[in-house]
């Protein structure tokens, strides 16, 4: 009777661990499949990365913009006026003059302008000002010493093609706590992809294990909850975007750990366009091991 009771017992806890795993794989699954949404959403949205068709650096003075070769700024659009108008850069500054034919809105929030000449279309808030011709909109932008404009177009080729990123199967063994330890005293420096090298926050040197053996990244601090990494791993190139993925976590808790989700890693704006200023992983960020978790490369780009 008595072995008869331990058997029951020990089937009962194998049970009991079984349907508790088993509901927190399908709870995680959701988790995933809600997280994935998201990011398909976000990539189409209109202030996504797929319906960019231009990124156009200034020249000081006048710097003319439309579809005829002539232009300053030319985007290569049938569809598009020769000449839509003038960016005026100068004194830090840009302004916007219609053309002769055209005109344009411009909108912040509530507020519609039409051919503001007189409006700084360069302000501490990215993006503050959206200017708009029929399905194409822009805003003006600045990366260290250069200024240009983003350039996109709501009925992109780009965007209405999109059918969805390839990604690795889901797979809890990816989700890996990690001690963060601070480095405070020193910034983290990052190149982007015009070969920039930008001081960011640092936000910790991320240090956990994969099957035994310690690996490090290190993290940014962009404000709020979140930490961000750019890195790079061994399917770089093969089966994952070349220049490496990007991942959010959260900021430690109170004992100093998080967790890496590497299957929320994903492809950075510039596997989607050309038209994107994507930072880099530096060095210490290329992982030796392969990571195969979230998502696979995409594109050409």
């Amino acid at each position: 009777m008595r072995k008869f009771s331990i058997a029951s017992t020990l089937i009962f806890l194998f049970l009991t661990i079984l349907v508790s795993t088993n509901a927190q794989s399908n709870s995680y699954l959701a988790e995933m499949k809600q997280w994935d949404g998201a990011r398909i959403a976000a990539l189409k949205d209109p202030n996504g990365w797929l319906n960019l068709e231009g990124l156009f650096w200034f020249k000081k003075g006048v710097n003319s913009f439309g579809s005829a070769s002539t232009n300053d700024l030319v985007y290569d659009n049938a569809a598009f006026p020769k000449h839509l108008g003038d960016f005026i850069y100068e004194d830090g500054k840009v302004y916007w003059k219609d053309g002769s034919t055209e005109k344009i809105t411009i909108n912040d929030g509530d507020l519609v302008l039409t051919n503001s000449g007189t409006l700084n279309l360069l302000t501490a808030t990215e993006g503050k000002y959206t200017s708009r011709w029929k399905d194409f909109v822009w805003v003006v932008i600045q990366r260290e010493d250069k200024v240009g404009v983003r350039f996109r177009n709501l009925k992109a080729k780009t965007l209405l093609e999109f059918k969805g990123i390839e990604r690795f199967p889901v797979n809890a063994k990816w989700r890996i706590k990690a001690k963060v330890i601070p480095q405070n005293q020193n910034p983290l420096m990052i190149m982007n992809v015009l070969g920039q090298n930008t001081a960011q926050k640092h936000g910790g040197q991320l240090v956990f294990e994969i099957e035994g053996k310690t690996y490090r990244l290190d993290a940014i601090d962009e404000g709020g909850i979140r930490l961000f990494v750019t890195f790079a791993d061994a399917t770089s190139g093969k089966t994952t975007y070349g220049s490496g993925r990007f991942i959010e976590l959260d900021k430690p808790d109170a004992e100093g750990f998080t967790y890496i989700d590497f299957n929320k890693a994903y492809n950075p704006p510039c596997a989607f366009t050309e038209f994107a200023t994507c930072p880099l992983p530096p060095p210490q960020n290329r992982l030796s091991i392969a990571i195969p978790a979230g998502e696979k490369k995409y594109g050409h780009h």
